[in-house]
């Protein structure tokens, strides 16, 4: 077998290069016996490409392979569109015996030559639909046990338990793979649009226990929230970051316990200006990446929180003016939230977090009526889904102090979590905002899905369990011990 892996030819290099010899790699996605022919559909990362065996050495010079043609007997003048054979050879024939016992989702090797199918076999619907590969040698790197559900289709009918379990094999199907390559696109696109515009980006955010320090743990309450106000405090002024980001709570179709969310922060900006960023990215991104969508609103409109929920109902309205429009995106953007909202006990909470800036005209309502308090939050929503939340900070200690106390944490609790922050900004701390787009969100939505897990790699069942890898799962209690757990 040549290894010479730097020579293979992948799948969608092949619609140009008729009469060349080609080697290809990849996974039998089907194959069918048509007599003495054999076909099947060799699947890699780029696309399909059909596959012709017969047990006879095939004359490609200028002459076209259907796969409907009969093979015609040596020396027999050809028929229009007619398979020709010059000859049996004992390579061509080892082949095609090797080819009759393929099996869907085998790995293989094949070498051989790119013809034209005839007139009137061909797909022009399918990127490779009007070529073949003509077969002459078939090497099977690995069998494959027969898989527990078709890899072709969509998939959707299929129990999730089960497509989570074996999800290195559901990510085989096309619809998957398209959606992590259009999801890898908005990311780049993201992470290159904010580098030309001076933005730097920094990595921050993790969650381990401490060996050296037994059942202490190397992150706080709020921590990704600080982490990025406190880089502003040190004068970086444009941050970003794709961040990974864990969460456990209840899962539905649009959340996961581990999600992934660009985060942007920024120093002397206003609200204004970090919807104005918000609403240049998306709109530049899907005019680039997605040209066949459209836009409901240019410029995206802007409700208050108060407005949306009286005329909608919801704080995510959907505005599109079609529904069924799944390449109609109404963009939108919904602000003015109140600042605190009421827990399950009654007390205060933040609505956004704690750290959020009370809008600069409710100030003097922070003693006597804080419910009524709007904070200097913003969400873009789009299609329904609340797509990004963002806000702009405090960064002044006193007004920090204040919220703090309001939220019923005491002097003594303040300096326990959050004394750090609070001492930055004595520091020389700028005004500083910013806001963090959910990428999954938004990748469901451009790719027409109905559920987050259709453009996450392995995502976890709606019970937030992992069937595949069977976590959550225990530790050893050694383990356990040197973590001081």
């Amino acid at each position: 077998m040549n290894t010479d892996w730097s020579s293979r030819n992948l799948v969608r290099e092949c619609f140009s290069l008729v009469g060349k010899q080609v080697k290809v790699a990849g996974w039998v996605a089907a194959r069918r016996d048509h007599g003495k022919i054999i076909f099947i559909d060799l699947r890699d990362r780029s696309g399909m490409l059909q596959v012709v065996f017969t047990p006879l050495q095939p004359d490609v010079s200028g002459l076209q392979v259907g796969e409907e043609s009969g093979i015609q007997k040596i020396n027999e003048k050809p028929q229009p569109l007619g398979r020709v054979v010059t000859g049996l050879t004992p390579a061509i024939k080892e082949t095609y015996e090797i080819a009759s016992g393929l099996r869907d989702e085998w790995v293989v090797l094949i070498e051989g030559t790119i013809a034209e199918r005839p007139k009137g076999m061909q797909n022009p619907e399918s990127p490779n639909g009007t070529i073949e590969l003509q077969a002459e040698s078939l090497t099977v790197l690995n069998p494959a046990n027969t898989p527990p559900f078709p890899v072709t289709g969509d998939g959707k009918d299929i129990e999730e338990e089960l497509r989570l379990k074996y999800r290195y094999l559901d990510l085989r199907r096309p619809r998957l793979q398209e959606n992590l390559r259009m999801r890898n696109e908005v990311t780049l696109f993201m992470r290159n649009w904010l580098k030309v515009r001076d933005f730097i980006e920094v990595d921050r955010e993790f969650l381990v226990p401490s060996r050296i320090y037994p059942g202490k743990f190397y992150v706080l309450p709020q921590s990704p929230q600080q982490y990025k106000q406190l880089l502003m405090v040190a004068g970086l002024e444009r941050y970003f970051q794709i961040a990974r980001c864990f969460r456990d709570e209840d899962q539905r179709g649009d959340r996961q316990p581990e999600f992934t969310q660009l985060d942007v922060e920024m120093s002397f900006v206003s609200q204004e200006e970090v919807l104005q960023l918000g609403e240049e990215l998306f709109t530049e991104m899907t005019r680039a990446l997605f040209p066949e969508k459209h836009l409901t609103f240019e410029p995206w409109p802007r409700l208050t929180y108060k407005e949306a929920m009286e005329r909608y109902g919801t704080d995510k309205p959907d505005l599109r003016k079609n529904t069924a429009d799944q390449n109609e995106l109404a963009f939108a953007f919904v602000v003015d939230f109140p600042m605190f909202e009421k827990g399950v006990d009654g007390a205060l909470q933040p609505s956004h977090h704690p750290f959020t800036t009370p809008n600069p005209e409710d100030l003097a309502k922070l003693d006597s009526d804080p419910l009524s308090v709007r904070a200097w939050s913003y969400d873009i929503v789009l299609n329904g889904f609340e797509v990004s939340s963002g806000s702009i900070r405090i960064h002044n200690r006193t007004l920090q102090e204040k919220i703090f106390a309001i939220l019923g944490l005491t002097p003594e609790k303040t300096k326990e979590k959050f004394g750090h922050i609070l001492e930055a900004f004595e520091y020389g701390a700028p005004p500083h905002g910013g806001f963090a787009p959910g990428i999954d969100r938004i990748a469901m939505i451009l790719a027409g899905e109905g559920s987050i897990s259709e453009v996450i790699a392995f995502p976890k069942t709606g019970t937030a369990r992992d069937p595949m890898m069977g976590s959550p799962s225990t530790i050893e209690p050694k383990q356990l011990r040197e973590l001081g757990l």
